[in-house]
């Protein structure tokens, strides 16, 4: 079926930790969490947790797979930059 070093698995691993921060901060927390007076931390932190993914991914040799959670990453990291931060 699948192998491990996919790049769709990528793009799904990619999926999860941002999905995570979404579904508690936006969904749950209603903006009623202290942190929310700055909207893009939970997603900036959920970008790391990615990032620490993609080291492990490419040191176990799953390019494919790393390369899925890096699109994913960046994508998140563009959306967030666009929607959440308020330039002032």
């Amino acid at each position: 079926m699948f192998s491990r070093n996919n790049l769709l698995i990528g793009i799904l691993i990619g999926c999860i930790a941002p999905g995570i921060a979404w579904v508690i901060f936006e969904l749950l927390l209603h903006n009623d969490s202290l942190i929310m007076d700055k909207p893009g931390v939970p997603y900036l932190i959920a970008i790391g947790i990615n990032l620490l993914v993609i080291r492990y991914t490419f040191k176990n040799e799953m390019e494919n797979t790393a390369k899925g959670i890096a699109i994913v990453t960046f994508a998140v990291m563009l959306a967030v930059f666009l929607l959440k931060i308020n330039i002032r």
